[in-house]
């Protein structure tokens, strides 16, 4: 390659300019959001859940499926690279908390793991996004991360490490600053002797879009590969248009700009893309315009729909069920609680805007509004939402012929809603939060992509409440980013059910339907702890005036439920927390421990009278002497029983899942000592407790 031609592989274009550096031998490699799917030139895409929904179903098969079909589409039209594995929450108020998978580093480790695995299988470039720790909007382009090596190792880097050894192939630095110097030319972050390449990393680093600073040579010797877009200048970027000057100066080595293009190109060869790559078949610029690359080809699929209505089902979790006949026995036809029958079940009221369509016209794009079911957030991490089937009209396609269905669903109206609700059968409540990437986006009903706080938008918690008042079988869906506050009506006694459904994607009507009514067993678990107030997270978003704050990691290891643990404050809805349509029991706890793994085995059974998926989950506790919180996530499973059904669960804990990050040696450490082994069906429901050493 001609120094010209090396110089177009590491700087990108495409953002102000539609310039396209050619070879004869490489085509331009094409980067897209996102996380959940096809975002720009995102026409004939299937609007995927994001993380935090595939984080609930706690199936590491459909993590992988997910990404598997998210890989399908960006392929189809013709994309090579999909930024797509955001971590962590931090603080639930974070406005991309919901593209990631959750603040437990060993849960969205997983995640990461499958969606890279599942993406790349089909021959699709993943990216890891943000390192290093980037954890709030407000003030994201100055702001300092201040964080200890072992936190970072522990907390942070640990999806990167879990997307490192899926072979992913480019990571992607964040906007802020880790401890003073910018994540884009932080070699403690992504040089040789850093964090990614000490551990095997042998793809590229690109930065985020417009996240270089300094100069080209500060960039590219600090280990930065790929600068994207090249000409976005306003905030930053755009140096690597005098990396040829840098070169020719001797600042940067012929030797160095030579690695920057081969990382590139390794999984660009790896992954088959040299071999009948379809071609790019959008202009993200001019999306449906006269541009010929708008071919507008349709990349959804039956099986894809059908996947994102299992992903909302699957990821639906039940938090509240009083299920009850007429007489108030526990058994038999229901008149109250779920799963709901289509025999006694004659009035309806679906009530909140929640349960209507969203607005496809918002203005600023897709999704920057919430005046609709809210399905995604909004900002890169979202998708297109065209296709979305909202509750008001799953409801009433299913139950039409068996039911008559009133709604109030234009707003949240404190006056109308109740009205509606009176004398019903049922009456189901939709409320929910949302938040989003602020960077040029839309500041959506005064929240500058993080939440202002936790609560429910436009009164939806005085709604519910209201609702509940005048209606004896009331049942709540929530979606949301996170977690909201509940404890003011979750109790009442009116309230028969309560669904945290997330944010499902676009099939969040149908998928709700197939749990209310019973043709799916919910299973779905929280993956981060509910309670009112946000000082239990341990964590605060940093606003204020000043452009460069820096944010303390003063919390270490203990975020969300080892927060909570280690300060005695019991949530209100717990870490893993989950109810199913039946009951599962647990026996015969195992444990074989050697010096490299530990293997748990035990019996589950369904002991209840529904079919059901029960997700057991393995908690650690380290040796008083390693400092870490009391209970540490390190296995889960989904298991499928029918009625009287059971099997043996084997759950295995590696070597480096029972270490330490030792900041004097540099080097995951066994500690020794006394471990705990739990397993149960949520950070505070244990079934099954053992111990073993080690030395």
């Amino acid at each position: 390659m001609t120094l010209d031609e090396q110089i177009g592989m590491v700087r990108g274009v495409g953002q102000f300019s539609s310039e396209l550096v050619l070879n004869v031998t490489i085509p331009p490699l094409c980067f897209n959001d996102g996380p959940a799917g096809v975002r720009l030139g995102g026409t004939d895409v299937t609007g995927f859940p994001p993380a935090i929904n595939i984080a609930s179903t706690f199936s590491r098969s459909l993590m992988f499926q997910r990404g598997v079909a998210i890989g399908e589409e960006f392929m189809g039209k013709g994309t090579h690279a999909i930024q797509a594995i955001e971590v962590m929450m931090r603080n639930p108020k974070a406005g991309r908390g919901w593209e990631g998978f959750g603040p437990d580093p060993y849960l969205s480790g997983e995640g990461a793991y499958q969606t890279v695995q599942g993406v790349q299988s089909v021959g699709v470039q993943a990216c890891a996004k943000h390192l290093g720790p980037y954890n709030q909007e407000h003030w994201r382009y100055g702001l300092i991360a201040d964080v200890d090596d072992r936190t970072f190792r522990e907390m942070y880097w640990w999806p990167f490490m879990k997307s490192v050894e899926a072979n992913v192939s480019s990571v992607m630095c964040a906007y802020n600053q880790v401890n003073g110097t910018s994540s884009c030319h932080n070699a403690a972050l992504i040089g040789d002797e850093g964090y990614l390449r000490t551990e095997g990393f042998e793809g590229f680093v690109v930065s985020d879009w417009g996240a270089t600073h300094d100069s080209a040579a500060d960039n590219a010797n600090a280990g930065l590969d790929m600068e994207q877009p090249g000409d976005f200048i306003l905030i930053g970027g755009g140096v690597y248009t005098l990396l040829e000057l840098a070169v020719d100066l001797g600042e940067v080595t012929q030797t160095r700009l030579t690695q920057m293009v081969t990382r590139i190109l390794t999984p660009w060869f790896r992954l088959g893309q040299d071999q009948g790559y379809p071609a790019i078949n959008f202009n993200a610029q001019d999306p449906g315009g006269d541009d010929p690359l708008n071919l507008n080809v349709n990349v959804r699929s039956d099986a894809h729909t059908a996947l994102v209505r299992q992903i909302g089902a699957a990821g639906a979790v039940l938090l509240k069920n009083n299920r009850t006949t007429s007489d108030g026995a526990a058994t038999g036809t229901t008149t109250r609680g779920l799963p709901l029958s289509l025999d006694n079940i004659k009035t309806i009221a679906v009530i909140g805007q929640d349960a209507q369509q969203l607005d496809l016209n918002c203005t600023g794009g897709l999704n920057e509004c919430n005046t609709g079911t809210m399905v995604i957030g909004w900002g890169s991490g979202s998708n297109n939402v065209e296709f979305t089937v909202p509750p008001i009209t799953a409801i009433t396609d299913f139950v039409e012929g068996f039911a008559t269905v009133s709604s109030d669903i234009t707003s949240n109206d404190l006056t109308g809603g109740p009205e509606v609700a009176e004398g019903k059968d049922l009456c189901i409540v939709f409320a929910n939060a949302m938040s989003g990437e602020l960077g040029f986006y839309q500041i959506v009903d005064g929240n500058e992509g993080d939440r202002n706080d936790l609560d429910l938008w436009f009164k939806g918690g005085s709604l519910i409440e209201d609702v509940a008042a005048v209606c004896s079988n009331t049942v709540v869906v929530v979606h949301s980013v996170g977690p909201v506050p509940m404890s003011s009506w979750n109790e009442h006694p009116n309230i028969t059910a309560i669904i945290y459904a997330g944010a499902p994607g676009e099939q969040t009507g149908p998928s709700l339907v197939d749990v209310m009514w019973g043709a799916v067993n919910p299973s779905g678990r929280l993956p981060f702890s509910i309670d009112d107030d946000e000082a239990s997270y341990g964590t605060v978003i940093v606003t204020g005036i000043n452009p460069f704050p820096v944010l303390d990691y003063t919390e270490t290891l203990f975020l969300d439920y080892r927060y909570m643990e280690a300060n005695n404050i019991t949530p209100v809805y717990p870490f893993g927390y989950g109810l199913s349509y039946t009951t599962f029991g647990y026996s015969s706890l195992s444990i074989d421990a050697s010096a490299t793994s530990v293997t748990v085995t035990f019996d589950l059974a369904n002991t209840g009278s529904f079919n059901g998926t029960e997700i057991p989950q393995l908690y650690l506790g380290f040796p008083a002497s390693a400092g870490e919180p009391s209970k540490v996530l390190r296995g889960f499973n989904d298991i499928f029983l029918g009625v009287g059904a059971s099997q043996t669960v084997t759950m295995t804990i590696s070597q480096k899942e029972m270490s330490i990050w030792d900041v004097i040696s540099q080097e995951w450490v066994v500690p020794n000592g006394t471990f705990d082994i739990y397993v149960g069906a949520s950070i505070l429901d244990m079934r099954l407790t053992g111990s073993f050493e080690q030395d």
